[in-house]
């Protein structure tokens, strides 16, 4: 494959300046979320289902437009998408702060997950278009990943001065700033670039698209957490049948929303399997990991966000440092051995105690993010690079789509799975003397149990804290564990499929 070898100028550069400031303070936006749930869930007195729907909507609804965005970046222009998404962004980022009731707070994140989906694909094309050298495309993906990533660390640390100070939708705000400069300078300093060829959007394709996911997502969810029945397995049946009709649309269409032909790149179809399945098995940890500091340890937030920078330092060191290797080493073998980096921090997050230091959780979930780095910044490249140019977007929204759902899948799945064990755990060790109405909530999640806890006399409370954190940390580990074991036979795969790449001749190897 021949790449263009027009060098990137200083225009290009201030352009990367401006998207890595948007997804900078969109991600801090986004992070503080995790840290902000257990204040809003008891101020606006969301159920654990209402608490995961808050999580999830808006990986749910950005994976399902992110496809329909990117193609339709390719046609009305990139450029003119990512502003239109931003100033929805913005709009929809300032009705989750001011949410009143949880079934606002989801819609309202819906809405987020909508524009969102306008933001990732277009800035991946636009950054595609700016930098089509292959090796100055891979120093600004792992730039603009690293920009994404160091919301992780910034976010807690604003977020835990926020919510020390101020109600929990202040957290929602952080994004507006991002989106207001986005709008600004993006007209001056972003090129544009429509496809004149591209046809038509084929609507009911963007209707196909949208409801395969949810059916699918929401039947195994509840799987996860109630066990099979009828509704469920009818669920799970809609999704994969409207999942046969988009595939077999697309194959009729001149101009389809998906180009499927894509897929038949064997490094594009390994890259967007893998990012799905990395995102899926490592994105769920964070939300435990947290959760175990503030919950399990009893942390307050700034404390949380100071325990979890290590590994969120690590992360953006191997984004960086990642397509630098990738020169000298096939990026097969380099994932490969980051991903056997992030399974070792994973089996130490599975021996993780409810009475341990904090160290081996430090540790354990510094290699794991440590390890991602390889994955989440090369496979975006190799995406990008193996689409032709007037299927950037697509493209984009590809790579974007398999990693915001494999985030979302992995929140649903593995997060019902630890909620599971810990229901299982309860219902064997719950105190007795606790009232029905009481015992019911201390079951559901723990942070109910905290929240009876501080209801009823010292002894006893202090007994059902012991119980539901220990059960909490058996989730935790019980999901550490799983992935590890599945995110080997990931590793394994990409080695495989992957070795004929090599990023140092911009080229793969026949």
């Amino acid at each position: 494959m021949t790449v263009i070898q027009k060098k990137a100028d200083a225009k290009d550069w201030l352009g990367l300046a401006v998207l890595v400031f948007a997804s900078l303070l969109v991600s801090i936006d986004l992070f503080v979320l995790v840290l902000a749930l257990p204040y809003l869930s008891i101020d606006l007195k969301a159920s654990s289902v209402e608490q995961i729907w808050i999580m999830d909507i808006y990986g749910f609804m950005l994976a399902g437009f992110l496809i329909t965005m990117g193609t339709l970046g390719d046609r009305i222009g990139r450029r003119k998408l990512l502003l239109i998404g931003a100033s929805a962004f913005g709009l929809a980022s300032v009705l989750s702060a001011f949410s009143i009731n949880p079934v606002m707070l989801i819609m309202s994140r819906a809405l987020l997950g909508i524009a969102g989906a306008t933001i990732a694909p277009s800035t991946l094309a636009l950054i595609s278009t700016m930098f089509s050298d292959s090796k100055q495309r891979g120093i600004a993906i792992s730039i603009w990943m690293a920009g994404f990533m160091g919301g992780a660390a910034i976010g807690p640390l604003i977020g835990g001065v926020l919510l020390a100070k101020y109600w929990w939708g202040s957290v929602f705000l952080l994004g507006v700033p991002a989106m207001i400069v986005l709008v600004l300078l993006g007209p001056v300093l972003l090129p544009e670039y429509r496809n004149t060829n591209a046809g038509r959007l084929d609507l009911f394709s963007v209707f196909l698209s949208l409801a395969s996911i949810l059916p699918l997502i929401y039947g195994f969810k509840e799987i996860a957490n109630y066990g099979w029945n009828l509704l469920n397995f009818l669920l799970i049946m809609a999704g994969l049948g409207i999942i046969v009709v988009f595939v077999k649309r697309q194959r009729t269409l001149t101009n389809p929303l998906l180009d499927l032909r894509l897929f038949s790149d064997r490094t594009l179809s390994t890259a967007v399997g893998g990012q799905l399945a990395g995102t899926m098995l490592m994105g769920i940890i964070m939300l435990l990991v947290t959760q175990y500091l503030q919950l399990v340890k009893g942390l307050p937030p700034l404390q949380t966000a100071l325990w979890m920078l290590p590994a969120v330092s690590s992360q953006m060191i191997s984004f960086l440092v990642s397509p630098i290797i990738a020169q000298k080493i096939r990026p097969a073998y380099l994932i490969g051995g980051g991903l056997a980096a992030s399974v070792t921090g994973l089996l130490l997050l599975s021996q993780v105690e409810m009475n341990t230091g904090l160290t081996l959780l430090v540790v354990g979930y510094a290699l794991t993010s440590f390890g991602s780095g390889p994955l989440m910044t090369l496979s975006p490249n190799m995406i990008i690079g193996s689409a032709p140019p007037e299927r950037a977007g697509s493209a984009g929204g590809l790579s974007q789509t398999s990693a915001e759902f494999g985030f979302a899948l992995g929140l649903a799945v593995l997060g019902s799975i630890s909620t599971a064990v810990y229901r299982n755990r309860m219902a064997d060790l719950i105190p007795q003397e606790l009232p029905n109405r009481a015992s019911q909530i201390a079951r559901d999640n723990i942070a109910g149990a905290i929240e009876v806890a501080q209801d009823i006399p010292n002894s006893l409370g202090h007994s059902l804290l012991t119980i539901a954190r220990e059960a909490f940390t058996i989730g935790m580990n019980t999901v550490a564990g799983v992935s590890a074991v599945l995110l080997l036979v990931v590793a394994v795969i990409i080695v495989t499929m992957l070795r004929h790449v090599n990023l140092s001749k911009g080229s793969t190897d026949n």
